[in-house]
């Protein structure tokens, strides 16, 4: 009897967590499956089961496909602009200079920051009128280069990519910042001895080194530019169809139009596609593990 209560006591101590878990996360999930199989246009009333229609229709809206491209688009500038300069940064860093501390405490400040703050900075910036980019840009005699950044379609999902990596670059430096930590100096010293250039020492010691760095690194990043959200909707106003993303369409399909059913399908799409880099990680963090 004691060695069976031995074995429960872990449990005693985790049924607190695991019920929040599964009211505040399982539950949720559940539901929205359950809302994309139906038309339901009211949180408590109107309820009738369609089965995969709202999926099917998905095949079909200009604007989810537009948000779908979107999203790739800040997939693919989420890994190949925040990974190699945040990497950049953290080996600059990583050298013993009078005041490093300081300059990774600045560059790391845009992290702590909401994306809600951030947005907000980032309009005022981007002020066609006022702004400090484009009045820069009249300042040098680029005036060619103004743009009205956030009022033109052709321009506005690039825009607020730049924001979106203007915050993320900081995290990717601190996760290169720790993984150089790891770096075994004698490593590096050996291939100074054998001739090895500062690039030949880069490629063949340093990088493959960081590859459990680089690989939560992009992991995150791509995770993050499938929750683009509040830059998106805090910085065009809720009104841009351009800049449109899954996250925010879902919520104005769901809460502005009261298409419950339509919004879960389309949070069902994001959530399965975020759920396999997800495994993907943990795959690789399990593999890697057991290597140990």
């Amino acid at each position: 009897m004691t060695l069976r209560r031995h074995h429960l006591t872990p449990w005693y101590f985790l049924a607190l967590p695991l019920a929040m878990y599964l009211v505040w996360v399982l539950m949720p999930i559940a539901q929205s499956m359950l809302f994309s199989l139906t038309d339901r246009s009211s949180i408590l009333f109107g309820r009738r089961y369609v089965g995969l229609a709202n999926f099917f229709r998905l095949f079909n809206d200009r604007i989810f496909h537009l948000a779908l491209l979107n999203n790739l688009q800040w997939m693919v500038a989420f890994v190949l602009l925040p990974i190699p300069i945040g990497l950049a940064i953290a080996m600059f860093f990583n050298q013993n200079y009078p005041g490093a501390k300081y300059f990774k405490t600045a560059f790391f400040i845009p992290m702590t920051l909401s994306y809600a703050v951030v947005g907000t900075i980032w309009v005022w910036i981007y002020h066609p009128s006022f702004g400090a980019l484009n009045t820069t840009l009249r300042a040098v005699g680029l005036d060619q280069f103004a743009r009205q950044w956030l009022g033109d379609p052709r321009y506005m999902t690039r825009a607020l990519i730049l924001v979106g990596i203007w915050r993320q670059v900081p995290y990717v430096m601190i996760l290169y910042i720790a993984g150089l930590k790891n770096v075994p100096e004698e490593l590096v010293e050996a291939a100074m001895i054998d001739g090895a250039s500062w690039w030949q020492r880069f490629r063949s010691v340093v990088l493959p080194m960081l590859r459990p760095a680089t690989i939560v690194a992009i992991t995150i990043s791509i995770i993050d530019s499938l929750r683009a959200f509040d830059i998106v909707w805090v910085m065009t106003n809720t009104q841009a169809r351009a800049a449109e993303v899954l996250a925010t369409y879902m919520y104005s399909s769901s809460f502005q139009f009261q298409d419950y059913g339509y919004g879960s399908a389309i949070a069902v799409v994001q959530f399965f596609i975020t759920l396999g880099f997800i495994l993907f990680y943990v795959n690789h963090t399990l593999k890697s593990e057991h290597d140990l």
